[in-house]
């Protein structure tokens, strides 16, 4: 009785992860050949495991990542891709997030970069950081709707807090004044204090034409290449090996029907 008391307070405390374990301890005799210490050892690890799997969910809900299954582990690093897997390793368990650097991906259409900055922002949120998903062709839209509601202010601030925001599909479409002033007060937000990552089928060459005010562009670039890392990926497209791969299962499998249906063994 007195230990459905003591797990009910656990709960009624929030320590879940805590009140599980010593559930589990409750039905495994050989652990009371433990002593105290190591016993609440355990217990108290089961509870910042839980803490940090309940954070880690949190984060990732609110990156609202356009990839939230990429991983670097998956990384697709073979040859004409233009990734060495050691250097993003060694990028990403680096202090890029903490020293507010830049991570520019360039590549054509459908080579990864959206994955591999999506990716990038995972890894981060498992290191305990918070991130955020933005992409640039929608910025538009979206900022006129938060100046008309008065929620500008608020979401700058927002951005400002958080410790990698991804810019995706950065120079595709034209660009208004009124985004171009936006963007630069983010960026400016973040220049060498928050981690940006920004992807783009335009080379960096030509994003200050993209930009288009010379001035703001200046005062844009220089802030985003202050302290930046560069990544050109390479290699065909991957929507179209996967949607080729996607066909040919599609052509077997009715190439078996078939055969079923006729009695012809493949």
């Amino acid at each position: 009785m007195m230990m459905h008391h003591t797990l009910a307070h656990l709960r009624s405390l929030r320590l879940d992860g805590l009140a599980g374990a010593l559930e589990e301890q409750l039905t495994q005799p050989g652990l009371a050949n433990l002593s105290f210490e190591e016993r609440l050892t355990i217990l108290v690890d089961r509870e910042v495991h839980h803490r940090n799997e309940r954070k880690l969910i949190r984060l990732l809900k609110n990156a609202r990542l356009k990839y939230g299954q990429a991983t670097l582990e998956d990384l697709d690093s073979r040859a004409g891709r233009g990734i060495d897997r050691s250097q993003v390793m060694s990028l990403a368990l680096g202090n890029w997030v903490s020293a507010g650097h830049c991570i520019l991906i360039t590549g054509q259409t459908g080579v990864g970069k959206s994955w591999l900055a999506c990716a990038l922002a995972q890894y981060a949120c498992r290191r305990g950081h918070s991130a955020l998903y933005q992409r640039v062709p929608r910025l538009p839209e979206e900022l006129r709707i938060r100046h008309g509601s008065g929620a500008f202010g608020k979401w700058l601030l927002q951005l400002a807090k958080t410790d990698v925001v991804i810019l995706d599909d950065w120079g595709m479409g034209a660009i208004d004044s009124m985004t171009r002033s936006d963007l630069l007060e983010v960026i400016d937000d973040r220049a060498s204090r928050k981690a940006t990552i920004i992807t783009s089928q335009l080379p960096i060459e030509h994003w200050h034409a993209w930009i288009g005010d010379a001035t703001m562009a200046d005062a844009m670039l220089d802030r985003l290449m202050q302290h930046h890392h560069r990544i050109t990926l390479t290699g065909d497209s991957l929507r179209s090996k996967r949607a080729q791969t996607a066909q040919a299962g599609e052509g077997t499998s009715a190439a078996m029907a078939a055969n079923a249906a006729t009695g012809v063994e493949g």
